[in-house]
This record gives structure tokens, sequence and C-alpha cells, in this order.
């Protein structure tokens, strides 16, 4: 014997039955689940202050600056040597068309901007040393940043001389005479550009412990963090790609026509 069980409870005698409210579908129905949370933007990248052409010239620049200069007394590496000091040449000179045509924080007119304020940054520094001067009346957190332009202003200026001196040297231009006169020359410029490159280090590197911050890090990234507009528009990876590529290609065929 089956039993049918009733769907719903028997209603009392005398009234009817009623049926059970459907249940609610569609957008009316409630969910049990709240709505999903929006993920969190990331934080922006920071301003973009150095393109990429000025970070690829840099890392070039020292690089050959430094192969060239430890290998500036070995016979075995002359080759390596001179070419290097090729190298150093080539990124001087597209250091200066770049800040003649590239954007305003690689301007060369910028950078004498700034190092033209040493001069009377260190009259200041002299007149608070004298006698009755105050130490109250010199800008000092103006003064590593000057500094720092200027020692890149006459690293700048002393890559030429120096280039020609070694040019001179190599090709041995007006015989014995000539050579020892270039030798001296590369020689006191050589030890004159590794003493900016040191004092240039010494001052990203100090001024970074009193701002406690990577002054260093915009070279790199070609970011600083905060907010604001990019004083860069573009960065022209295009570009610095383009200078590595003619930088390798030299290399490499100044070493295959050497073992030609």
């Amino acid at each position: 014997m089956t039993h049918n069980m009733p769907l719903s409870p028997a209603a009392p005698s005398g009234e009817p039955m009623r049926a059970s409210p459907a249940p609610l579908v569609g957008p009316s129905a409630p969910t049990s689940t709240s709505a999903t949370p929006k993920m969190a933007k990331s934080p922006p990248p920071g301003r973009l202050v150095t393109d990429a052409p000025m970070r690829m010239f840099h890392a070039l620049f020292g690089l050959s600056f430094c192969g060239a200069y430890i290998t500036a007394d070995s016979e075995y590496w002359r080759l390596v040597h001179v070419v290097l000091g090729y190298t150093l040449a080539g990124m001087l000179a597209f250091r200066l068309v770049y800040g003649l045509v590239g954007p305003r924080p690689a301007r060369l007119s910028t950078l004498w901007r700034k190092s033209s304020g040493t001069w009377a940054w260190l009259q200041t520094v002299k007149a608070a040393l004298s006698q009755g001067g105050s130490w109250q009346t010199v800008a000092w957190r103006q003064g590593p940043t000057l500094l720092m332009a200027a020692s890149l202003t006459s690293l700048l200026m002393v890559v030429l001389p120096l280039t020609l001196s070694g040019y001179g040297t190599f090709h041995e231009w007006g015989g014995d005479v000539g050579v020892e006169v270039f030798e001296s020359l590369r020689e006191f410029f050589g030890n004159t550009a590794l003493t900016l490159v040191m004092a240039h280090l010494a001052l990203l590197a100090g001024q970074s412990f009193w701002r406690k911050k990577n002054l260093a890090l915009p070279m790199l990234t070609g970011r600083i963090e905060g907010k604001g507009p990019d004083l860069v528009a573009s960065n022209r990876v295009w570009l610095a790609a383009l200078l590595l590529l003619s930088v390798l290609g030299y290399w490499g065929w100044e070493f295959l026509a050497s073992w030609v």
C-alpha cells in the first residue's frame, strides 16, 4: 500500500487550501553573496624624469671609461683600450647632439644653468669662512646639486682632450717627443676624469644618505617617487636600443677587423 504524502499542511476544515508562495526568481530575488569588491588600483609608478637614451648613454659612458682606464697600461688589452676610448668619444658626440635636440632635462643649457651657480655658491662658503661670516648664509641643500652638475660638466669637457691625447699616442704623432708629450697629457686628463667621476659618486652617495633616498635610481628606472606630471613626455626606447646596437656593432666590427 502506498501513501501519498501531503505537499503542505492540511487546512482547517471549512477553509480553502492556499497555495504556497512561489520562490522569487529573477532580478528581484535576494542573493546570499555580497557584491564583489572592486580591485584596488596599483599606485602610480612615479614621474618619468630621465628617458631611455640618457640612461643608455650613462651606462655606456661609464662602462667605456672604466674599461679604458683599467686597460690603459696593458699592452695585451691595448685593442680593448683603444676601442673603448673611441666609444667614449662617440658617447660624447651623442651627448652633445642630444643635449641640443633632446628633452629639456637632457639639454646642455639645463646642465649649464645648474653648474653655472656653483661659483656663486662657493663664494658664499668663502664668505662664511672669513672673519665675521655666518654659516647661516650658505644654502647647504643647494650645494651638492650644484657640485654634481659642475662635476658632470667638467667631465664632459675633459673627454675631448683625453681621447685626442690617446689618439695621438696610439698613432705616434710627432715621433718620440710627440708620443712622450701626448702620453703625459693622456695620463693627466685620465686622472682628472677619474677624480671627477669619484667626486660625482661621492656627492651622489652623500646626498642619498642625507635625503634617505636612492638618488641613483632614476638613472636605472627613469622615475622618481611622487605625484605630478612627467618631466619627459616620451621614453624613446627605440633610440636607446639604436644607440646600444650601434655600439655593439662598432665593437664587433673592430674585433673582427683585428682578426683578419
